[in-house]
């Protein structure tokens, strides 16, 4: 019985979020902002020179980027072939050639990727290595270089974004191989369109926990309050920003 209260409880909040929720052309984008607390700065375990260049996938895992081309990805915008650059085992952001997402989609998964900020620093805040990895096409993991760049807590590295800051700050320097490993599980919605569990998550950046089964409360818009919609499986997808960030390693498994 007490587990069926929460569930209505939850259900109960969602409506009302949803109900109250005011519309985003009316809220600047500062309004979902967190700066304060700050995560602390944990420094990450350095990479054994055996495994230098990645962790190996594992024999049931599906590769969607093996260094070699991108086959298992195609624009997000039009579904056309991804036009994103491959050189040297790493697929980059071609400016201007908008996000890439996989043609596979996918529900429960445990999900592996590398990420590469620019060497040269450009910028500050949300203006230094800015990516994102989309679950399901729709729920943000913040990619950014966040060492020693100060921005908003609930926008950098590792963050759920604009809703969940990391609980540390685990980023390497500029330029140097980054690792996150996520475990997902997908929200459950009824018949109605309502959701009955929200997706979960749990992320270890470069080998540190940064989010501890945390439930995503909808969309991880740049504007506004997260948004419930409805949806069945999704792809992974990952944002073109502006910024030469680059990818590598990337499996995942179903679970």
């Amino acid at each position: 019985m007490k587990k069926v209260a929460l569930t209505s409880s939850f259900l109960v909040g969602a409506v009302a979020l949803a109900g109250a929720q005011p519309q985003p052309n009316k809220q600047p984008p500062e309004s979902t902002e967190i700066w304060s607390p700050v995560p602390r700065v944990v420094t990450p375990g350095n990479l054994a020179p055996a495994t230098a260049s990645g962790l190996t996938a594992p024999s049931d895992a599906i590769v969607l980027f093996d260094g070699k081309n991108l086959d298992n990805w195609v624009s997000a915008k039009d579904g056309k072939p991804a036009a994103w650059t491959v050189a040297d085992g790493a697929m980059t952001v071609a400016r201007g050639a908008g996000d890439v997402r996989t043609k596979q989609e996918f529900e429960d998964y445990q999900l592996h990727i590398e990420f590469r900020t620019p060497a040269k620093v450009e910028g500050n805040g949300q203006g230094r290595g800015n990516s994102g990895i989309f679950m399901q096409g729709r729920y943000e993991l913040q990619v950014l270089d966040s060492y020693d760049n100060r921005t908003y807590s609930n926008g950098q590295a590792g963050s759920i974004y604009k809703q969940s800051m990391p609980l540390v700050n685990a980023s390497r320097k500029p330029g140097e191989w980054q690792t996150y490993d996520v475990i997902y599980t997908a929200p459950r919605f009824n018949k109605d369109g309502l959701m009955v569990h929200p997706p979960y998550i749990t992320v270890i950046h470069n080998g540190i926990l940064v989010q501890n089964h945390t439930a995503i409360r909808g969309t991880t818009p740049y504007v506004g309050l997260p948004v419930v919609e409805p949806h069945g499986k999704g792809p992974i997808q990952l944002q073109d920003h502006g910024n030469p960030t680059s990818f590598r390693n990337v499996w995942i498994r179903e679970l």
